[in-house]
Formats: C-alpha cells, structure tokens, sequence
C-alpha cells in the first residue's frame, strides 16, 4: 500500500507529464492502490483518481471500481469526496455506468451525500441527458425498492429545473417510452408521479400531446374491464386514474370514454361501493368526478342511455314531497333528507349531457314521467331555499353575496321545454374571473394544462400488485410501504 508520500510523488509525475501523461501507466495504478490504505490515503486517492482517468482508457474498469470502493467507506467525509468526483467519470461509454451508480447511492441516509448525488445527477445529465435516463430507468425497472422510489422522485422533482437545452423533444420522446414500459407495473404513488412527470413535459401540453396522455390513463384506468364495486383496489384505482384525467380535458381533449364508463358501470352500483380509504364519503367522490368531466365530452354513442341512467340516479337523492294527512300536516314521521351535493353533481352532469339531447325530457317521457320530475325538482328547489334563508341566518353580518345566486341553479329544468343554457359553476370548484378585454387561450395551442400484458422489466411482487385481467396497475395505491433499506454493496453497483 502506498504511503502519502508516494501518492504525492506519483501524482507529481503524472501532472509534470503533460501531453505524455498516458505514458505512465505504472504511477497511476500506485494512485489506485491508494483506496486500500489508511484515512489519508483514502482522501488522496478520492482526489487523485478522477484526474486522470481519461489518460487510462485501459484502467478504466479498475478506477471506477476503486472509486466505488471509496463510496462505500466507512468514513462519511471520504465517501462525501468520492461521490463528488463521480461525474468525472461520466465519459463516452462510461456515462450510463456512473448514471446507475449514481442512482443507487440515492438511497443513502446522510443529507449531505443525498444532496450530493443529486447534484451529480444533475451535473452529468446536463452532459448527455440520454445516456442519464438509462443509468435511472435501469434501476427503477429493476432495482431495489428504495432505489427505485428514490429515482422517481428525482425524476418528478427535478426534470422541471432543467434547461430546454436538455430537455429536447427527443429526450422527452425517451422519458415517454421508458415510462410507459415502467407504468405496466405501478403502485398508486408512482402512477401519480409519473403522470407529473409526463404532464410536465413541454411535448405533451399540446392538444395531442394531452390526448396521449388520457389514453395512458385510460389503459391505466381499464375501462376495457367490467368494474367491480365490491373490489376497494379496483374501485380505488379507478378513482385515482380518473383524478389524473380531469386536469387534462378540454374541448378539444374530451372525457366521453370516462363519463361513458362512469354512467355505464359505476352509477348503477354507486350505493355498493367500497374504498380502502377512511373516513371519505366514496358515492359523493365518484359523483363529483363524474360532473367535472361530463363538460367535456364529445359525441357520444349511447348518449340516450347514459341519461336515462343519470336521470334514474337523479331521481333516487329527489323525494316527491311527502304526503298530507286530512289535518294538513305529514302523514309520515319526517321529512325526506336531502343530498344538496349528491344532486347538484347529479343535475350538473344531467344538464351537461342533456344540452346534446334537448328533447330527452320531452320527445322520450311519457308526461306522467316529466310531471313525476318537474314535482320534485319543485320540492328540491324549494327544500334550497329553506336551507339558503337558514345558512344566510347563521352567516348575518358576514358577506355572503354569492349566496343570493344559489337558488337558481335548478331553475333550467323548470321551463318548458326545459333549457339547458344556463353556466353554472360548481359549488366546490373556484369562480373564475375573466377581465374585460381579456381573451381566453386558444385550447388549439399550447398550454400548460394540469393541470397508463406482459412486463417489460420485473414485477414489482414487494408491492402487493393489482393484477387485473390485463395486467398494469398495483393495488394499495398511495398507501404502499416499502421495505427495509439494504446497505449498497459493491458487487450491486458493478453488475
């Protein structure tokens, strides 16, 4: 082992070497025999190696693993050097390599290396941001857990910070294909990550390139598959996939394959559904889901049948008004409890959907059936107002003025024929605001809106995965606990 002495010596010789530098193969390796030496030596070593690695394209293999020996030392401050001086390693063919290495040592618990990996990271990307994505995608098809939770993080947190420069359309390209390949096999978080990622990607914020990116969802989501109500995974997933497609329609980009599936197989069991989620009111969040998206659909083949659909689910949260006694009071013991939220969703989706089919209530109702209708729409409507004088009591002295508009939002349907002009704004989506003069963006252009078989890479079994009938999507989503962290190992940073 050399001393400190013979490391300054050789390193002396090889920076007086100059152009001929590579002629002195014999006082580089005394540099690599530096790694097995004391603290000192170490240090020295970590410093001296990456400075002339280039010159020894022979020793290439044994620098890199002498480095790596460094970033597993025991000493944190040498480890600290070590992984600093990994990018200058990050040459030709070599790139990929560190890119891996680089990517394993994220799971590191010490801030100070995290940070430092990540600047690295950072630092090679910028030099060749494909060969990069290799090294990251590698280990996060087929690396450890912790590994592979880490890598995405980076990705979904750092991708944004990147200059145009690097990011170019054929890198997107590759962030796109190497994430599909990894979203046949996704937990619910990273499904959501993934869809940060790609949502942020300058190519996909164009109309087609939002399209791209409901289909994935859409496939991620199974719509191909009979739902399952009794399922909390299935049910869960669909909700998950589905919050990830709102953002993202549009006019142009439309939500039909959705609604359609929501009106054809979820509404039907909205009273049976289950959800591993505590404490949320699951029918509420379905039919709040199904009223953003039903905007913004297009032509739809069973549009007839997804009203009747709707307007039986409307019906059922719309009591007809209780009977009277010969006295003039109820003849039952209370009043039916009305669902405001379960109708407002109900009667926005069925006024949406209805502006396409006018005549629903008209040309397809017997008048029996629009008499039953227009008497509890009537009872409803009155049933707001009550509640409206009583939340205005309880608000005195406060400004409540939006409330003065609440109590005509049913009142579409009570004309005759019903009209659908009306704009009405959800209760729980914000009022947005257009100046006089200002024009709205072009949903033609680019914009930045937001705001998924056989596996490529191994299955994620750790995960307790979803298995539908075709494959895809992990189940637990959001609530996966990954396992114990292992200590990186050389042998797993070479292979």
């Amino acid at each position: 082992m050399p001393t400190v002495e013979e490391l300054y010596r050789n390193y002396g010789i090889l920076a007086d070497a100059t152009e001929q530098v590579g002629q002195h193969k014999d006082a580089y390796q005394v540099i690599l025999d530096g790694v097995k030496g004391g603290t000192k030596e170490k240090r020295l070593a970590a410093q001296f190696i990456p400075k002339f690695f280039k010159h020894f394209p022979e020793l290439a293999d044994s620098a890199i693993n002498a480095q790596l020996d460094l970033c597993e030392d025991e000493d944190v401050s040498i480890r600290r050097q070590a992984i600093k001086e990994l990018p200058q390693f990050a040459t030709g063919e070599n790139l990929p390599r560190v890119a891996d290495i680089l990517t394993q040592l994220l799971q590191t618990d010490d801030s100070a290396e995290f940070n430092l990996v990540n600047n690295a990271l950072l630092s090679i990307f910028k030099m060749d941001a494909k060969g990069t994505l290799g090294g990251l995608f590698s280990q996060i098809l087929q690396g450890e857990d912790i590994v592979r939770e880490r890598a995405i993080k980076f990705l979904s947190t750092k991708l944004k910070t990147l200059p145009d420069e690097v990011l170019t359309k054929e890198v997107e390209e590759l962030i796109l294909t190497e994430s599909k390949k990894v979203l046949e096999d996704v937990t619910g978080e990273e499904f959501v990550l993934f869809m940060k990622i790609l949502s942020g990607l300058k190519s996909l914020q164009t109309v087609s390139g939002r399209q791209q990116l409901v289909e994935l969802v859409a496939e991620q989501a199974d719509l191909e598959q009979t739902f399952n109500p009794s399922d909390p995974d299935c049910v869960d997933r669909l909700l998950q996939c589905t919050r990830q497609a709102v953002p993202l329609f549009s006019k142009n980009v439309h939500s039909t394959r959705f609604v359609t599936y929501f009106c054809e197989q979820v509404l039907p069991n909205l009273g049976t559904l289950t959800t591993p989620v505590e404490g949320l009111d699951i029918q509420l969040e379905v039919l709040k889901l199904l009223a953003e998206m039903s905007s913004f659909c297009g032509d739809m083949e069973k549009l007839e049948t997804n009203l009747r659909k709707l307007f039986d689910k409307l019906l059922e949260y719309m009591p007809l008004p209780p009977e009277e006694a010969e006295n003039g009071e109820n003849a039952g013991n209370e009043e039916p409890k009305l669902q405001f939220s379960y109708v407002e969703c109900l009667l926005y989706s069925f006024h949406q959907l209805g502006r396409k089919l006018p005549d629903f209530l008209t040309a397809k109702l017997n008048a029996e059936k629009l008499k039953d209708f227009k008497i509890r729409l009537q009872y409803f409507a009155r049933g707001l107002q009550v509640y409206i004088r009583q939340l205005r009591l309880a608000l005195q002295g406060k400004t409540g003025e939006a409330l003065k508009t609440e109590e005509v939002r049913v009142l579409d349907l009570f004309h005759i024929p019903p009209s659908y002009k009306s704009t009405v704004t959800l209760s729980w989506k914000p009022v947005q605001k257009v100046e006089i003069g200002q024009k709205r963006a072009s949903e033609d252009t680019t914009s930045g809106s937001p705001a998924k078989k056989s596996s490529a890479g191994p299955k994620r079994d750790a995960r307790q995965i979803y298995n539908p009938p075709s494959g895809k999507y992990s189940s637990n989503l959001g609530n996966f606990n990954y396992g114990e962290r292992f200590r990186l190992g050389t042998s797993n940073m070479r292979d």
